[in-house]
Formats: C-alpha cells, structure tokens, sequence
C-alpha cells in the first residue's frame, strides 16, 4: 500500500468505525424501549399481532446486533442480520402502517448496509469456515 492509497483507506475505516459505533448506539436505545415496554412500541408490536414475546425478540436481536457491531470480527456479520431485520421492519411498516413511516427502518438501513459492505470480506471468511 502507498502513501497515497493509505490516507483513504484510513479515512474509510475511521468513517465506519463512527457508523458502527453510532448504529450500535442507536440499537441499544432501540432496544431499550422495547424492552422498557414504551406504549408506542407496544401498541405498534399489537398492531403486528404477534404477542409479546415478539417484542422481546426484536429488541434481543437489536441487543445482540448493537453488541456484534462493536466486535470487529463480528461488524460485518452483525451489520448483515439488522440490515435484513430492518427490511422485515420495512415491510412491516408499509404492510401495517402508513407508508411514511416505513423510512424510519430505511434510515436506519443505510448506515448498517454501508458496514456490511464495507466489511464484506469478514463477512466472507466466516461464512466460509
């Protein structure tokens, strides 16, 4: 690597390094209010139908996603599992709910997607072992 290949490389990894630990953030909270029991994420989650250990599940999953993303090995793999909860999220919300709020999810899809991208080649060596 020069020189000049190496300043943008760092630039890439410091910039995802800052998406996974603000998403991992952004999960735990997530999860937190699921597991908190807030009235509107109840009320959403009885829309859905499931029950409450629906809700439980999601925000383990959030939890355990929030946790994978701080893990280096484990960023891309983690990024991999909460960008295809939050497209089952985005379906939900078009499905159950006004449209307009199914770009919550897809806010949230960007950055993760970007780090499962961006970590691809961990994601790829374990899937191989």
């Amino acid at each position: 690597m020069t020189a000049q290949t190496a300043a943008p490389a760092r630039t890439t990894h410091r910039i995802v390094l800052a998406l996974r630990i603000l998403m991992a953030l952004a999960f735990v909270m997530a999860s937190a209010t699921k597991f908190g029991r807030n009235p509107d994420a109840v009320h959403s989650f009885n829309v859905i139908g499931f029950g409450d250990w629906f809700i439980y599940a999601i925000a383990t999953l959030e939890l355990a996603g929030a946790i994978g993303l701080l893990i280096g090995r484990l960023a891309g793999l983690a990024a991999l599992g909460l960008t295809a909860l939050l497209v089952g999220a985005t379906l939900t919300q078009l499905l159950l709910f006004a449209p307009a709020t199914a770009l919550v999810p897809v806010a949230y899809m960007v950055p993760v997607a970007i780090i499962a991208w961006a970590r691809r080649a961990d994601v790829t060596r374990f899937l191989a072992r």
